[in-house]
């Protein structure tokens, strides 16, 4: 936050008149969110009553249904700048801040409530007091604040500050959300950065801190950096050993592809080891340059955060990180090139046609091979459904799976819904009447057709059928041995549950 308030609110207002000036003509990219997502400065996405919500600056919000779709949400009862959430017991607890002298003169407002929902009796935002503040003189500018739960205490902390000085961490009481003790020493943990925040993994704390320039549409520099430590208070030091404190952060996330200036990372865990993070871009391309918010999955390598991509629509080998196997129809596969002869024809054994010279057997055909027409290789393929097994790869027409995002079929926290296909034909993945997986001959949109994709921490992905005839519980795709694949119960620990999306 290195503008005054009433730039920021003229950012949001620009950002506003973008959206409803494109909406209407500029399509979203295939596995972007959907909706209406133009907002600036989110805070970490909260759930309440089945409903996901997040709040920005100028009291903007967004609430969605599914985490896919969003649409405009009801504006609580004080505006700030980049406001952050949290839901502690049965209160949702708002840090908003505001610059009501100018920066750095910086104050940090709590108000709450029991429900986010506005049709709901227990939605009332009250008013907690000031929680921090600076006074334009000292080294600290008190905005943008950063809730934090501490997952082996309790205990709750605040982060706050931006680039007028350093980013600050103070103590709250879980209960009411106020500091525990207001005349306690403040503890200085990063400078040079802004719209801080903190979480926990293995052992160590994380600062994921917005470095570089805002507000300035295309032309803005944000770009998130973090650095670790063993105790809440730090030293937070990147992957350098640069202490924070003297400007140091690894790259987590820069502008990339369309979309520019990230910033402002929100935690998204959504259980069984799948995290996914939240952030806002300062400009999208697509969007006509508006500020938009975007969902995307949170990887882990080697003790460090890591942003993933979000799905891409494609043609895909679906392999098996157990196994190495590759998910296909099970039918009578066809050698790419054709079937060959063990030697060419009139060749005696062991004279020649045995080695690999010209025209010999190893000598291949000469020439591009190309891909196969499945609708050549198809033909003796059963009319009707067709049971689903794996196998070695062998870049043949039945293992070759495109994934396509389903227009209006919902989605869930960052993608939507999606149909797999095998390339060139409009076979469908699906799970069957008795629950196992089979291919149908057409797809029909049913939600027995459609299918989550959730990458895991290490990279590999979950794929997980929106609905299950018989299941009782959410399953996902399992590889038994290296040749059969069914559905069963999620384990995060195991790795029969993982697959790669390799281009074929």
């Amino acid at each position: 936050m290195n503008s005054i308030f009433h730039a920021r609110l003229l950012h949001f207002a620009m950002s506003i008149v973008v959206m409803m000036g494109f909406v209407v003509f500029l399509a979203s990219p295939a596995f972007a969110l959907d909706g209406q997502v133009q907002i600036h400065d989110p805070s970490t996405i909260v759930q309440c009553n089945g409903k996901f919500h997040t709040y920005g600056t100028g009291g903007s919000s967004l609430v969605s249904e599914d985490g896919w779709t969003w649409r405009r949400g009801v504006r609580p009862a004080r505006a700030g700048m980049a406001p952050d959430v949290i839901h502690l017991g049965d209160r949702y607890f708002q840090y908003i801040g505001s610059n009501p002298g100018g920066q750095p003169h910086g104050a940090i407002n709590l108000i709450w409530t029991r429900s986010l929902d506005p049709n709901s009796p227990d939605y009332k935002w009250e008013d907690g007091g000031v929680i921090a503040s600076s006074d334009g003189i000292e080294f600290c500018n008190a905005i943008d604040p950063g809730a934090f739960l501490d997952p082996t205490d309790g205990k709750l902390w605040l982060v706050y500050g931006s680039y007028f000085g350093y980013i600050r961490l103070v103590h709250l009481d879980p209960q009411t959300g106020k500091r525990i003790n207001p005349n306690d020493k403040l503890v200085d943990i990063a400078i040079n950065c802004e719209a801080a925040i903190m979480i926990y993994r293995d052992g160590w704390y994380y600062l994921l801190a917005t470095h570089g320039s805002c507000c300035r549409g295309a032309d803005s520099g944000y770009n998130i950096r973090v650095g670790h430590a063993r105790k809440v208070s730090g030293p937070f030091l990147d992957h350098t050993g640069l202490d924070m404190l003297q400007g140091g952060g690894k790259l987590f996330l820069g502008s990339g592809g369309r979309v520019i200036g990230p910033g402002h990372f929100g935690l998204l865990d959504l259980g069984d080891g799948v995290q996914k993070f939240s952030c806002h871009y300062e400009a999208d391309l697509d969007r006509g340059g508006a500020s938009v918010m975007d969902i995307r999955p949170l990887l882990w390598k080697d003790g460090w955060p890591v942003a993933g991509e979000n799905f891409r629509e494609g043609t895909y080998e679906i392999e098996s990180v157990r196994t190495g196997t590759a998910l296909e129809l099970a039918v009578e596969g066809v050698p790419v090139g054709g079937r060959r002869s063990r030697r060419p024809p009139g060749a005696a054994p062991g004279g020649p046609g045995a080695g690999g010279g010209p025209g010999e057997m190893f000598a291949g055909q000469g020439g591009v091979i190309p891909p196969q027409d499945v609708a050549q290789v198809s033909t003796n393929w059963p009319a009707g459904n067709i049971d689903i097994r794996m196998a070695n790869y062998m870049c043949q027409a039945q293992q070759k799976w495109t994934v396509t995002p389903v227009a209006n079929a919902g989605g869930y926290p960052g993608s939507p819904y999606v149909r797999i296909t095998i390339a060139g034909t409009d076979r469908t993945l699906a799970v069957g009447e008795d629950g196992e997986l089979v291919a149908l001959p057409a797809f029909t949109g049913g939600h027995e057709q459609l299918w989550r994709l959730d990458q895991l921490a290490d990279g590999a992905w979950r794929i997980m059928p929106k609905f299950a005839s018989t299941a009782r519980e959410s399953l996902v795709l399992s590889a038994v041995g290296s040749s059969f694949a069914t559905l069963a119960k999620f384990d995060p620990a195991g790795d029969k549950q993982r697959w790669l999306f390799k281009t074929p």
